[in-house]
């Protein structure tokens, strides 16, 4: 019996970080080594599966996650964003820059200045989508800051790499049912959610209706989302940071990922040729339940070569 879980069930704060406040949430053994997971664009801490982030604690470590900066409850920005959202993207594929009120990097600052806050000097990292992005940013950067490094269904950024699927494209833009209200917001998520989610393995409709209401009551922001958006964008590609990673990674990606396409995966394995390389078949961009024990298995056995 792990008796950390029972005295220390998650607790959510409040912690100041690189002139921003960001919600926090740690869980697990307070004494174990700290693993920080970083979500992906447009979403929540929520959107990290219970069963994942207890698998973790089970296994006597740290648990942090957190809203990353325009996003759920942690700060958000005013800055108002030039061009239209498909003139950035053509802006992005062919190398010109992108305006944004901050990008990539600003948000690994972010990571770090968690880290601080909470006195740690260093952390394993887990990311997924835009967070594996933010995570491959903090470990080429910052490598004293990193112990090992999770790269979940992410990609260098890299404007050579192949598009999503057209109609995602579309969906990205913001296209579909229209308005802010509970209902429009909770169709055009569910929406976007089933033209990504794992083919092999997807989620109840019931539970992803669940969870997209209750991320919508918690909070909703779509100028950060937009915000974020563009940080990617302006971000470039991450390649010669990607490239300076040392720290033992694991790349975990879906064979059938309509997002991010499989090859950004083999380029990562590319650029960090000492990284251990998961595809998984079935899966598409998202985590379902059927697959977390291989994701997990995956990523503690990157955590446990860090130990060796």
């Amino acid at each position: 019996m792990n008796i950390a879980l029972k005295t220390h069930p998650p607790e959510e704060r409040r912690v100041q970080a690189n002139g921003l406040e960001f919600c926090v949430e740690t869980r697990g053994n307070p004494d174990g080594e700290p693993v920080i997971f970083i979500m992906g664009l447009a979403a929540q801490m929520t959107l990290w599966p219970e069963t994942l982030l207890q698998a973790y604690a089970d296994a006597g470590y740290r648990v942090i996650r957190f809203d990353n900066r325009d996003i759920g409850l942690s700060s958000y920005l005013r800055h108002r964003l030039k061009d239209h959202p498909l003139k950035a993207m053509a802006k992005h594929r062919i190398g010109l820059k992108v305006d944004a009120p901050y990008t990539l990097h600003d948000m690994a600052e972010d990571v770090c200045g968690i880290l601080d806050a909470l006195d740690l000097p260093s952390a394993h990292v887990v990311g997924a989508s835009m967070g594996g992005m933010i995570a491959q940013v903090v470990a080429g950067n910052y490598p004293k800051r990193v112990r090992s490094a999770t790269l979940i269904m992410t990609s260098t950024n890299s404007p050579r790499l192949p598009l999503p699927k057209a109609v995602l494209i579309w969906k990205l833009t913001g296209i579909g049912v229209k308005g802010h209200h509970e209902e429009a917001v909770v169709e055009r998520s569910l929406a976007f959610w089933q033209a990504i989610q794992s083919p092999a393995h997807p989620t109840p409709l019931a539970d992803v209706r669940e969870r997209i209401t209750n991320d919508y009551r918690r909070a909703y922001h779509p100028a950060g989302i937009l915000r974020q958006t563009r940080a990617i964008l302006a971000s470039g590609s991450l390649s010669p940071i990607t490239r300076r990673i040392r720290v033992p990674t694991a790349i975990i990606h879906g064979k059938a990922d309509p997002l991010v396409r499989p090859t950004s995966a083999e380029q990562l394995q590319y650029l960090i040729p000492h990284a251990r390389l998961k595809m998984i078949e079935g899966m598409g961009h998202d985590m379902p339940e059927a697959l977390l024990p291989e994701i997990v298995e995956a990523s503690l056995a990157t955590i446990r070569q860090a130990h060796s």
